[in-house]
């Protein structure tokens, strides 16, 4: 038995135990890792250098790309180095600024796909009033709201998690630090009403947020069977269908993730589902918005038609 004040390291749940499979997980890790720090530092590039990618939307997704690249670099890392080094242990605070700090990039992410779906709503339900409703002042103070949201959200969390006494041990189900698994260590008496009251802000925001986002969809699917061509009904989608999917993607795993049956939960199933949450949706959504924006195509192949003729440069000189 152990308290949160003697306690000064966690115990992360290993992917498998067979050295030639922690190998293997590493180079998974790295490689995608490394996919997701391209895709998402093009597309950061490609809106800050392209004048045609100064838009709200452009605006919107420079910030997902930032939360993605967060995401990706507070659990991928330390999964490498405990798949590298057969480790699995982190450090109480180790533990804490990870569950912090994904807790706050995830839910930043959530409450900019809320406002990426505003900008889709204005943009084909009230196009008159686009530059009007989502100015350069308005889209600052919004991506600056949900920044500031998600902060103080995942430090009053984090902060609420981390004060209570763990007596339970201090063997994470998880490959990761995540507040749920954290909770399961305390045997306080305070944690289930800590825990309630923290589920029903989370579950508050969540569903507020859900619903919004599907209100404005029914809102957008109206409008766009409203317009008389073909044509400018696939338009007028194919401007959704990206954001669409990542707000699919994002929703489905997180909730499958939280409430799948208990029935068919096991540690190696776990490990999987937490994967597909909280890796895969960051390192796809550079390339699902990239697939349907014409533009950012543009823009990305020209960059890296610079960077070879760089690299080819620089090797000839040499």
């Amino acid at each position: 038995m152990s308290n949160s004040s003697s306690l000064t390291q966690f115990l992360l749940l290993a992917f498998t135990d067979r050295r030639e499979l922690q190998l293997l997980h590493f180079w998974l890790f790295l490689a995608i890792s490394l996919a997701a720090l391209l895709a998402n530092g093009l597309i950061l590039s490609a809106v800050a250098c392209d004048h045609h990618l100064h838009t709200p939307m452009g605006f919107f997704l420079l910030h997902l790309s930032l939360t993605d690249l967060g995401c990706i670099c507070t659990t991928v890392p330390k999964a490498m180095h405990n798949s590298l080094w057969d480790n699995t242990t982190i450090s109480y605070m180790g533990c804490a600024a990870q569950a912090f700090f994904f807790l706050f990039f995830i839910s930043v992410e959530f409450s900019l796909l809320t406002i990426m779906c505003y900008d889709r709503y204005v943009a084909i339900c009230k196009p008159l009033h686009y530059g009007t409703l989502l100015g350069s002042r308005a889209c600052a103070h919004m991506a600056a709201a949900a920044w500031a949201t998600g902060f103080l959200y995942s430090l009053l969390h984090t902060a609420s998690t981390f004060s209570l006494p763990l007596c339970q041990g201090n063997a994470l189900g998880q490959f990761f630090c995540e507040i749920p698994h954290v909770l399961k260590l305390s045997c306080s008496h305070s944690v289930y009403l800590r825990e309630i009251g923290l589920t029903v802000v989370t579950a508050c925001l969540v569903f507020g947020c859900f619903l919004f986002i599907v209100f404005s969809y029914v809102q957008i699917f109206r409008a766009v069977l409203r317009i008389p061509s073909q044509q400018g009904r696939h338009k007028a989608f194919s401007t959704c269908l990206p954001h669409l999917v990542v707000v699919s993607l994002f929703v489905s795993t997180g909730l499958f993730t939280y409430l799948k049956p208990p029935s068919i939960s096991s540690p190696s199933f776990d490990l999987l589902v937490s994967f597909l949450y909280s890796v895969v949706p960051p390192a796809l959504n550079p390339l699902i918005y990239s697939l349907r924006n014409q533009e950012s195509q543009y823009t990305v192949k020209s960059q890296l038609l610079w960077i070879l003729l760089m690299r080819q440069t620089l090797g000839f000189i040499n």
